[in-house]
Formats: C-alpha cells, sequence, structure tokens
C-alpha cells in the first residue's frame, strides 16, 4: 500500500490534526501494516498494551468497555483505537473485534517515543493536544457543577411570602 494512503487517514485523527506531512509520514512509515480476519480482536479491555490501532478500511465493533450501549458499536474507518497506549503504558478500555477483514496501522509505543526522541516538536503537540482535552473535560466538570448548585440552590429557596407564612404561628380557633 502507498505510504499516501496510509497518510491520508492520520490526517482526519483530531491527535494528529496540526503536524506537518513529514511527521505524519514518518508515522505512517513506522506504524506496522495488519490485516485482522473476520472474528479477530483487535484490542481488549482492561488489557494492557504497547499500541494504537488506525482502522483504515474494513468495518470493526466494540463489544465491550465504557458507555457501550445495546450489545455492540460500530467502528467506522478512520477510527483510532486505544490511543492513549501508544504514547503511555496503560490499559485498553474497550474490546474492538473485526466484523470484516480491517487494515490497520499498529502503531507502536517503541516507535512513537523513539520518533518523539527524534523530533522533540511531536512531543510538544501531543502534550498540547491532551492538555486542550483535558482543559475542556475540567471545563465540562465546572459546568456541570455550576448547574448542579444553580438546582440545588432554586430548591432550597422558598419564595418570600411562602416563607412568611411557613413562619408565622398557627391560629387555634
Amino acid at each position: 500500500m502507498a505510504i499516501d494512503a496510509l497518510v491520508l487517514p492520520l490526517l482526519k485523527v483530531p491527535l494528529f490534526q496540526g503536524l506537518k506531512p513529514l511527521q505524519l509520514t514518518e508515522i505512517a512509515r513506522r506504524a506496522d501494516r495488519i490485516v485482522y480476519k473476520p472474528g479477530d480482536v483487535i484490542v481488549t479491555a482492561r488489557a494492557e498494551t504497547d499500541a494504537a490501532v488506525l482502522v483504515i478500511s474494513g468495518e470493526a465493533v466494540r463489544t465491550d468497555g465504557p458507555g457501550l450501549s445495546g450489545d455492540s458499536e460500530d467502528i467506522p474507518p478512520g477510527a483510532l483505537i486505544s490511543e492513549m497506549t501508544m504514547l503511555i503504558e496503560t490499559e485498553c478500555s474497550s474490546t474492538v473485534v473485526a466484523r470484516t477483514p480491517v487494515r490497520a496501522l499498529r502503531i507502536t509505543r517503541s516507535e512513537m517515543l523513539a520518533h518523539m526522541t527524534a523530533d522533540p516538536s511531536l512531543a510538544d503537540h501531543f502534550i498540547e493536544k491532551i492538555s486542550g482535552r483535558l482543559s475542556a473535560f475540567v471545563e465540562d466538570l465546572r459546568a456541570i457543577d455550576r448547574s448542579l448548585s444553580a438546582e440545588t440552590a432554586d430548591a432550597s429557596a422558598v419564595p418570600p411570602a411562602e416563607a412568611s407564612a411557613a413562619e408565622a404561628p398557627a391560629v387555634l380557633h
């Protein structure tokens, strides 16, 4: 497969957007080209792995993992599976299985670390992207917290007319 056909899917992955063409070409060159047969497990939930997998073509499904609605969820071509495992030691959060033959790039941590050592701007890029995601996540949590605080304040607030009536002594006749 021509290197251009492998670089094009990398361009669509948010984590790789903003990299120089030469950096993307080098990632594709260092990646393992792999074909999964129908039924092959691409990644397994709660298992340590040393690589992310970019689906180039074919159909895959997520059969286990957080937020799974139903028995399975389609994984489209262009999806980067278990992306953090190419950068740090961590477990996969989901199980993904090939439904049809799946052509993929397997981007190993050792190759990615070697590439970042040779090109430190690549590491800076990933730090910026991941920091941005974490900042957005923190802001989402703050918005949820503000929303819950406002709802709690609204629920505990009693209108003044009702409060004075509630505080007035009962009059018995």
